[in-house]
This record gives structure tokens, C-alpha cells and sequence, in this order.
């Protein structure tokens, strides 16, 4: 039985995907209604500060969690289409301008994590890619990605979704040509100055439907596996600001009328360590006690777009010059973006 069940998915893709699908539905849908079941059990006054804070972390681990699992699987499949050797070649001699554009586009569909940006760098620079454009890429891949896309259009709609979307885009193609225009080539590292250009090309696409079902598995056993204690760590915090935090209190410390909340929270955001997943729970209840939607969208986009293990990584391959630069050009989009939608919204 044990073997018919591994190999169900192999010999009925078609037929397993519509039934994942399915019962992925029917369990989301018993979230909320059974976080209040099991909050409700327990000797705790409904409407309560401890009740509103556990009936948060019940409700959003369970939603967090099947959200990220279902994205991570179907997103793995889609990236099998787009390996780092696939986007090399489509990325290999494009100028600038046209490049960013697609190099910042092709981020939100490939696989990418702190730990590969050496590795994508160095390839990307080998294939001839432009600096500016490696950097849109590069910028775009961890911020604009599909976790986090699928994540607030699940929690928050699709206008927040799609706004930071194209924010993100934006921040990701200014940025990358405003490196590439600076033409700072002469403050990478020598060793990487003088690697041999190579010609990028990817083979035939052979992978069949259960092949990208099995990708679809390994990027679920990958990335979930790696992430699910920062999303549990994400959620409590959540939950604490959910129960406890007064809401006169958030709006005063990240209201849009305070004028210095943005610079504030990106350079909070800048040297956390977490990823999509984690900090969407945290963004979730600060929206919730009042804060600015400019402020709270300029506090994830650092955190995601300027983590310190990336930063320290990509030192093996950046003059310090070169980072700092990096830094403060993304930094100065993300304060840009924070003002103007405390701003207009």
C-alpha cells in the first residue's frame, strides 16, 4: 500500500494534482472556524488579550504554513522550467534598460536564496550578463518572489499583491540601472575581474509532468524545511502584537504621519535575518493595529531585499565600495516607496 501511494503521483500525475488540489482546499477551509474550536476549549476569556493572541497563532500557523507548502510546490514545478543555466542564456548579452527589465522579471519565477547568490553572480558575470542587470536580478529574486506574492494575495487581496509587485519591480529595474550606469566593473573582486568569459547555453528540456511533480516535492522538502521555524518565530511575534500591542500605540510609532518611521523601519528591516514567509505574520498584525501600509511595506521589503547574509556573502565576490552602493541605492527606493504611500494611501 505504502508503495502504491509513492507511486500514485508518478502514475497518475493528472489525477493527483486535482485531488491535492482538492483536499488542499478543504483543509484551508476548517482553519478559522476550528482555531476558534480548540481557543474556546481551554479556560480563557473570549475576547481577551491571551485569547485574541493564541487564537492568532492557532488560526495563522496551520494558514501560513498550507499556504507556503502549496506555493513552494507549485512554484517548484514552474521553476523547473527556468533553471539558473536557462536564465544565464536568456540573460547573456542583453543591454541595459531592455536587460534590467528582464532580468528583474525573471527573478519573480526563479529559484533563488541568500546561499546561491555567489554561485549566480559569478555565472552571471562568466555569461557576459551586464553588472546593472546581474543586480536587477538579483535584487528582484529574493523580494519579488513567489512565496511572498502568493502570501499577501492570500492574506491581504489582490491590490496589495499586485502594489508590491510592481514596487518591487520598479525598485529592482532603477536600481540595477543606476549600478550598471555608475559602471563600477573595476570594484568587483580581482579574481572574479579576471574570470574567462564563457558562452551561456542550456540543453533540451526533457522533464516530464512527473518529473516537475517530484520537483514540485523537493522544493517543498527544500525550502519549507528550511524556513517553517522562522514562520513559527514570524507568527508569535505576530500573535504579540496582536493580543498585547495598544493600536493607539503602532499608529503613533508607524503611523504615516510619522515622518520618520520609514528611515526607521528600513533600517530595522536591513539587518534581520528571515525570508517571506517569516515576515508577512508580522506585517499582517501591524496592519491590523494601525500601521502605515508605506511604512509596513518599506520594513519587509528591506528585510527581504537587504538581508545580512546575503550582504556578508556577496562580499566574496564585491568590493566593499561596490556593497555600499548596492545598499543605499536599494535603500533609497524602499524609503522612496514608504513615502509615497503614506502619502497617496
Amino acid at each position: 500500500m505504502y508503495a502504491s501511494a509513492i507511486s500514485f503521483p508518478r502514475n497518475n500525475p493528472r489525477v493527483f494534482l486535482a485531488a491535492a488540489a482538492v483536499l488542499w482546499l478543504a483543509v484551508y477551509r476548517t482553519l478559522e472556524p476550528l482555531s476558534h474550536k480548540l481557543v474556546s476549549l481551554l479556560p480563557i476569556a473570549p475576547g481577551s488579550q491571551s485569547y485574541d493572541a493564541l487564537q492568532f497563532f492557532l488560526y495563522d500557523t496551520p494558514k501560513v504554513l498550507l499556504l507556503l507548502t502549496g506555493v513552494v510546490f507549485v512554484m517548484g514545478m514552474i521553476n523547473s522550467y527556468f533553471t539558473p543555466e536557462r536564465t544565464r542564456a536568456l540573460l547573456s548579452g542583453r543591454h541595459e534598460g531592455v536587460g534590467n527589465v528582464m532580468a528583474a522579471t525573471l527573478g519573480i519565477v526563479t529559484p533563488f536564496c541568500s546561499c546561491s547568490a555567489v554561485p549566480l553572480f559569478i555565472g552571471f558575470v562568466q555569461a557576459g550578463v551586464p553588472l546593472g542587470v546581474t543586480f536587477s536580478f538579483l535584487i528582484s529574486a529574493p523580494m519579488v518572489n513567489e512565496i511572498a506574492l502568493a502570501l499577501l494575495f492570500a492574506l491581504f487581496g489582490w491590490k496589495i499583491a499586485l502594489l508590491y509587485l510592481v514596487l518591487g519591480l520598479t525598485i529592482a529595474i532603477v536600481a540595477g540601472y543606476i549600478i550598471g550606469r555608475l559602471k563600477m566593473e573595476h570594484h568587483l573582486e580581482d579574481w572574479v575581474q579576471k574570470m574567462t568569459h564563457v558562452q551561456a547555453t542550456v540543453g533540451a528540456d526533457e522533464l516530464t509532468l512527473p518529473d516537475r511533480i517530484a520537483a514540485g516535492f523537493a522544493s517543498v522538502r527544500e525550502i519549507v524545511g528550511r524556513v517553517w521555524l522562522y514562520v513559527l518565530a514570524g507568527i508569535a511575534i505576530g500573535a504579540g502584537i496582536h493580543g498585547y500591542v495598544p493600536q493607539d500605540f503602532m499608529a503613533g510609532f508607524m503611523g504615516k504621519d510619522v515622518w520618520w518611521a520609514v528611515p526607521v523601519s528600513v533600517l530595522i528591516g536591513v539587518p534581520m535575518y528571515t525570508n517571506a514567509a517569516g515576515i508577512i505574520p508580522i506585517v499582517e498584525a501591524l496592519l491590523a493595529k494601525g500601521a502605515a501600509l508605506g511604512t509596513v511595506l518599506a520594513f519587509m521589503m528591506s528585510v527581504i531585499a537587504l538581508s545580512l547574509p546575503e550582504i556578508v556573502i556577496l562580499r566574496k565576490v564585491l568590493k566593499p565600495t561596490l556593497i555600499a552602493t548596492f545598499i543605499g541605492v536599494v535603500s533609497l527606493g524602499i524609503m522612496a516607496v514608504g513615502f509615497v504611500f503614506n502619502m497617496v494611501v
